[in-house]
């Protein structure tokens, strides 16, 4: 059946649009940055307002199970609370009634949600009012059941990409901390298997990395070990899919995390990526580092990628040297230190261009701890590959389904 959403909300929430001075309580004071995923419990910045703060300054406090939806600034962004908390006017706040799955609501104004972004890209919306909810036709099953069967079946999709993204998150700490163990502190095991600088390992000075390295190590430059191959510094090619495999990776492309996310591909015509391929088609094991925008972020290409790049990233490709123990040494204290020192700062932006990287040195491990850590380091980013492109068709059907499920097309028995 249609209802206007006001119909089978219990509340709506807006809040007061002055911002505590003093944050000295127990409730939580949630900002849009604090949302990561469908549920909202605590503030990443741990700023707290006290009951006295709430009474004095009329706050509102959501309680759980409210939906928040963000009305201004980036539009569109939604999460559950499972805890009492207080937030600025970036969001309203939808709290159900009996006949309504706070769940189901929730991908279903995900979908209200996308849309008003990619209005808010195009257009200037300043703020979706109460009265837009309040209007708002949605089109909901009548039985409470039925509600909860279709969220049930997205909330597990969501479930095994978020289990994905916490094993991820797990190996990319034990890949870190495995390589601050053996090429910081340098407690590798030894011959007789014993922490090499803790056992008493004999330790040179190395005048380029300013600290004692194991004896026998080397120091080398980055262009002894790798190929390095900037982007075309031409106009960025008009968007057009032809085939494919005709795209090249974006900044966006290249997360955090070291990973490469491909579910927005920018297609080019066959021609403009040949010509943007002339230098380089990245392939597994390369290394991708921005230029600018954000600055020095770098990701590794797996195996089932082979593309172009596009303007303000630069490739590297491993010659002599281990792939994923170069790629973790990019995110390693030494390498970090370098690119600090050889980043340009302009008037308007930083930039890290080839110049800067040319004048990257790595440390080169004896031969048998660096396969060692290749071995052990390589499985883990293999992993958090394949879980990446897993969640990428897991969410690919989650958006599949929706709308099928909101309108009745599909059904769950």
């Amino acid at each position: 059946m249609k209802v206007k959403l006001k119909e089978i909300i219990s509340d709506f929430i807006v809040p007061m649009r002055d911002k505590p001075k003093v944050f000295d309580g127990s409730i939580p004071w949630c900002r849009i940055e604090d949302i990561s995923g469908k549920y909202l419990i605590d503030s990443k910045s741990n700023q707290r307002v006290s009951n006295e703060t709430v009474k004095k300054m009329g706050l509102k406090v959501y309680p759980i199970n409210t939906l928040l939806f963000s009305c201004s600034a980036t539009i569109g962004v939604t999460a559950i609370t499972k805890a009492p908390l207080c937030t600025n006017q970036t969001f309203i706040g939808l709290f159900p009634g009996p006949n309504l799955d706070v769940e189901f609501l929730y991908y279903y104004l995900g979908k209200i949600g996308s849309r008003q972004r990619q209005a808010a890209s195009i257009t200037t919306i300043p703020y979706l009012s109460r009265r837009f909810f309040e209007e708002l036709v949605i089109n909901l099953p009548t039985k409470l059941s039925e509600q909860k069967k279709i969220s049930a079946v997205l909330a597990s999709l969501d479930s095994k990409i978020e289990l994905n993204n916490r094993i991820n998150i797990e190996l990319e700490t034990i890949a870190k901390t495995l390589y601050d163990y053996w090429f910081v502190q340098f407690d590798f095991p030894n011959k007789n298997g014993k922490p090499y600088k803790s056992s008493g390992g004999k330790m040179v000075w190395n005048e380029d990395l300013k600290r004692e390295i194991p004896e026998g190590w080397e120091v080398k430059s980055i262009d002894e070990c790798c190929k390095i191959v900037d982007c075309l510094h031409s106009k960025k090619p008009e968007m057009k899919f032809e085939r494919e495999e005709f795209y090249l990776l974006q900044l966006e492309n290249i997360l955090d995390n070291g990973l490469v996310d491909i579910s927005n591909k920018y297609f080019v015509s066959q021609n403009d990526y040949f010509k943007w391929t002339s230098r380089i088609e990245v392939k597994e094991n390369d290394i991708l580092i921005t230029n600018a925008g954000r600055v020095a972020a770098n990701a590794q290409i797996p195996k089932e990628i082979v593309t172009g790049i596009g303007r303000n990233i630069t490739a590297i490709r491993p010659d002599s040297i281990s792939p994923t123990y170069l790629f973790q040494s990019f995110r390693g204290v030494d390498i970090l230190k370098q690119i600090k020192s050889n980043t340009d700062s302009g008037a308007f932006f930083q930039s890290f261009n080839v110049k800067g990287i040319k004048r990257l040195k790595f440390l080169i491990p004896e031969n048998t701890i660096e396969n060692k850590f290749e071995q052990l380091a390589y499985s883990w980013r293999r992993k958090r590959e394949l879980n990446l492109a897993e969640n990428q068709k897991l969410a690919s059907l989650r958006d599949w389904l929706l709308p099928m499920l909101m309108n009745g097309q599909v059904k769950v028995n």
